[in-house]
């Protein structure tokens, strides 16, 4: 069977796609949590704690398939030939937001790795936005 190029770049567009889609939802998971903890912080009390961490468990469950998503991804792209340009640095994403929601020790603590995760996700999506714009 012939290569078919284009039908390799549709499909890794399309990996794309799909990890980038995860990997904003988990963002908009941790921006409900910092703001839930924000408030939490300054006295928001139990309903407010319960909250955020439904949100951190939500956005807990977005990376693992963010995860997933950019291995894949990462996948469809080594299918494609010539692409020199294009690298996915998955190094520094599978250590990204890794259980950052162990062992609660303060609610200031808390906010700092939410804060730290919401960083990671966000160099991982502006990668993956210039992989695309490039495909």
């Amino acid at each position: 069977m012939a290569y078919d190029y284009e039908k390799e770049r549709q499909e890794a567009i399309a990996a794309g796609k799909e990890a980038l889609a995860d990997l904003r939802e988990a963002m908009n998971c941790l921006d409900s949590a910092r703001n839930w903890g924000i408030y939490d912080i300054i006295g928001g009390g139990l309903i407010s704690s319960l909250i955020k961490h439904s949100r951190m468990d939500k956005a807990q469950q977005y990376i693992s398939n963010a995860k997933n998503s950019l291995r894949h991804f990462e996948e469809e792209l080594r299918d494609l030939d010539n692409l020199d340009n294009i690298n996915l640095d998955t190094q520094d994403f599978w250590g990204f937001a890794d259980l950052i929601f162990d062992g609660i020790l303060a609610d200031a603590a808390m906010q700092s790795r939410i804060n730290d995760a919401r960083a990671d996700l966000s160099r991982a999506i502006q990668q993956v936005e210039s992989i695309l714009r490039k495909l």
